[in-house]
């Protein structure tokens, strides 16, 4: 296919849909690690292998993401696919990136309503998790030299890490940032601006999370109701899984009185141990309330929200950077976005650093990233690998 520029994304030529459905298939099949691995192993392939996207372009692109309810991850993988190959590619970019982990979690989910627990994945991510930190401190290194510009920006990124591990809520430190960024921008190039339309998502939530807290009687199952349910908290939920546990619990345990608790967090573990988004979680939560029918309509209901997002918020993309002003508000989202993810990375890396072996596993990893153009799904096989053979040894 010809080569040409995209008209939407700097530096970033058009492809084919063949490639675009190659790789996010094969991102969906090994993206461990939630949001921060899977920016981490896109920025290790399409900036640093293919270079299908300049560095400050992938890292305004993801800053964006964050900017709108819904996985960032997911929604950066939808936009990718559409400015590599066109309209049609934003589906098949989501669709194939999620499908291979609701196909992961309806086995799963039919096998804890079959045997009443899940089976174990321990040995799996044993191996994987410390290559998955490689990956991101790979990426954290690469992506936080394009973010940090100056002063401003660093002080910016390190206040966010220090609000997260105070236990502020995330969406709180994204606002936060755009309020700064906002009135830094309107002093440096004025012009009246103002965040209401970013903040409004924000109210909505609020409000949904409020409704949905009501109400005590166990309210009947339908098809309808479980589809609408997942649709508004995928059109309102911003943040990491933790965030998402909470809208799950007001609506499914306290609201509607489908799941327990232990199901609910079952639910998220499912989640978090297979690869793609943790938002698939919905499959699971679908599968148990509604059959194999339940999880489709709860795993369409969740992600649909982030296909509308992106389809309209990407035709805004030429505006803002091509706007002094947005230039300004965008590196302070950017270098923000990369703080969080380096405060999310040490509470990963806390959970996959368990002894001698998997420091080293992720020692060697990195140094290896940081040598050599190597495809990050490599060492995800290589630490599945290395994990299976180490346990096997020492049992």
């Amino acid at each position: 296919m010809t080569q040409q520029t995209s008209p939407i994304v700097t530096n970033m030529s058009r492809g084919s849909y063949r490639e675009v459905v190659s790789y996010f298939l094969r991102l969906g099949l090994l993206a461990f690690g939630g949001a921060a691995g899977h920016i981490a192993m896109m920025r290790r392939e399409l900036v640093g292998r293919r270079r299908w996207i300049s560095e400050q372009d992938f890292l305004d692109l993801f800053g964006i993401m964050n900017l709108i309810p819904g996985p960032s991850s997911t929604e950066t993988v939808i936009a990718l696919g559409y400015f590599r190959a066109g309209g049609p590619a934003l589906v098949l970019a989501g669709a194939v990136f999620i499908l291979p982990a609701m196909a992961m979690i309806l086995g799963l989910s039919w096998a804890y309503v079959r045997y009443g627990s899940l089976p174990a994945a321990q040995w799996i991510l044993y191996g994987i998790n410390p290559i998955v930190i490689a990956i991101i401190a790979d990426a954290l290194w690469n992506l936080g030299r394009a973010a940090v510009k100056n002063i401003w920006l660093a002080l910016l990124g390190i206040a966010a890490i220090a609000l997260y591990f105070e236990g502020v809520e995330i969406v709180a430190i994204l606002f936060g940032a755009i309020l700064l960024t906002g009135i830094a921008a309107r002093w440096k190039v004025g012009g009246k601006r103002h965040a209401a339309a970013a903040i409004f998502p924000l109210a909505l939530a609020k409000w949904a999370g409020g409704a949905a807290a009501a109400g005590a009687a166990v309210i009947p199952f339908t098809m309808a109701r479980l589809f609408f349910t997942f649709f508004k908290i995928g059109a309102v939920c911003y943040g990491s899984g933790y965030v998402l546990l909470a809208f799950l619990h007001a609506d499914f345990v306290a609201h509607l009185h489908w799941l327990t608790d232990k199901q609910l967090l079952d639910a998220i573990a499912v989640g978090q141990m297979t690869p793609g988004p943790v938002f698939a979680s919905a499959t699971f939560i679908g599968y148990l309330t509604g059959g194999w029918h339940g999880a489709l309509w709860a795993t369409l209901g969740i992600f649909l929200p982030s296909f509308v997002y992106v389809a309209i918020v990407l035709r805004l993309v030429p505006k803002l950077k091509g706007s002094a002003y947005a230039r300004i508000f965008l590196d302070g989202i950017n270098a923000t976005t990369v703080g969080l993810m380096g405060a999310v990375s040490w509470q990963l890396a806390r959970g996959a650093i368990l002894d001698v072996f998997t420091a080293l596993e992720a020692v060697a990893a990195f140094l290896i990233l940081l040598r050599f153009k190597i495809n990050s799904a490599w060492l995800i096989l290589a630490g599945i690998a290395a994990g299976v053979a180490f346990k096997a040894a020492t049992r």
